[in-house]
């Protein structure tokens, strides 16, 4: 019998915590869940400590928290609630875990991220910001602590199949010549340009392939998802940004692909189920049932191609520019979009305006150099008052 692992799931109410124990409850032999954490669904969060009874359930506030152990004790389970940042760290660093599903967005999944890193467990990395926000930092407590790293987002999860094991040597030591990130295009691939500045938040978060949160599919619409991913892939793999490319494939089928010296391509094929990249790395190094209905190629009949549209979608040139800037540059475009993005959904920002709003606060804050992650937030949080100002001002002209 395999022995039981210990799990904690950051996020477990979002899209990719409820498929991450999804897959936990289909090999109740294998994990037991010792935490878990949400944002603000706690009736979710209680459903999911009355199916996995953990030892600790955390969200951000009192009020919450209180609300959440009152359910509880009611229902007679011995899950402990705790409260803020602090707790996310400790559960993400407790002895009995031996795996941490990152899975929450935004910054605000950094420092938890960090934690498990920093504690030596293996990390399944679904939260992009953690290396776009502090790359540098980020894989070198990754070095020293002897974490182990395997990425969840499907086209890093799909790269990291496709390449081989020694790759960390050198891409170029194993023959890789260049990743290449797929991308659906998103709802937006189509829509002639006239139209994008009326989208609203509803048509922009139904992404065609995938279910995700609401940030996430903005993300995906803009194509910044995209943008955070080469960042991603650069860090990850410690690829050259001429070394990694996006391809349009609205499909959704191949997630990503490796090119070899010798004119090879690897690529990883699979539904567009988030549960399979889950189920990999929960399994690393086996392969485990994940509950993904098989791939039929004879149904899909075909695989398109298409370049990327960098005037449509010019998000993505904005990442590249930051990757290639160093320092504090992903930081800032990263907190922008964000800030961006919230006012999007909130009707405060046409969806046109998100990439300009991201530029300007680019372009109006100097980057800096990255020596801890107290020079990350401090950035974070100047670029964060940049935005929310561009934005007034923006919001002030329609």
């Amino acid at each position: 019998m395999n022995e039981l692992r210990g799990v904690t799931v950051l996020g477990s109410t979002g899209s990719i915590g409820v498929n991450t124990l999804d897959v936990i409850a289909r090999h109740p032999t294998r994990f037991r869940v010792i935490a878990l954490s949400a944002n603000e669904q706690v009736e979710r969060l209680f459903e999911q400590c009355t199916q996995f009874n953990p030892q600790y359930a955390v969200l951000p506030s009192e009020e919450g928290a209180e609300r959440l152990t009152r359910k509880i004790r009611a229902a007679g389970l011995s899950t402990e609630a705790l409260v803020g940042t602090d707790a996310l760290e400790r559960v993400a660093a407790l002895p009995e875990v031996d795996c941490v599903m990152a899975a929450i967005v935004g910054a605000a999944g950094l420092k938890p991220t960090l934690a498990a890193v920093r504690a030596g467990k293996t990390v399944l990395l679904a939260n992009k910001e953690s290396l776009v926000m502090s790359g540098a930092l980020f894989m070198q407590a990754v070095k020293q602590s002897g974490a182990r790293l395997l990425p969840i987002d499907s086209e890093h999860n799909a790269i990291f199949q496709a390449l081989p094991r020694n790759y960390a040597d050198g891409l170029g030591s194993v023959g890789v010549t260049r990743i290449l990130l797929t991308a659906s295009g998103g709802p937006f691939r189509n829509t002639p340009p006239e139209r994008l500045q009326d989208v609203t938040p509803d048509q922009a978060c139904a992404h065609p392939n995938w279910v995700m949160g609401r940030k996430i599919s903005v993300d995906s619409a803009t194509m910044m998802n995209k943008g955070l991913e080469v960042i991603e892939a650069h860090w990850l793999f410690n690829a050259a940004p001429d070394a990694i490319e996006v391809v349009v494939h609205p499909q959704s089928v191949i997630h990503s692909m490796v090119a070899f010296s010798d004119g090879s391509v690897i690529a990883q094929l699979g539904n567009p189920d988030m549960r399979t990249p889950i189920a990999y790395g929960l399994g690393f190094p086996e392969r485990i049932e994940a509950g993904v209905e098989p791939l039929d190629l004879a149904r899909i009949a075909r695989l398109d191609f298409e370049p990327l549209d960098r005037k449509r979608f010019p998000c993505v040139d904005l990442a590249y520019h930051a990757m290639r800037a160093g320092g504090t540059s992903s930081t800032i475009l990263n907190a922008a979009n964000e800030v961006a993005v919230a006012a999007f959904l909130d009707g405060k920002l046409r969806f046109t305006d998100i990439a300009g709003a991201i530029a300007e606060t680019m372009e109006r804050i100097n980057m800096s150099v990255v020596s801890s992650l107290d020079d990350v937030f401090a950035a974070d949080w100047e670029a964060r008052v940049m935005a929310r100002e561009i934005v007034a001002g923006q919001l002030a002209r329609i």
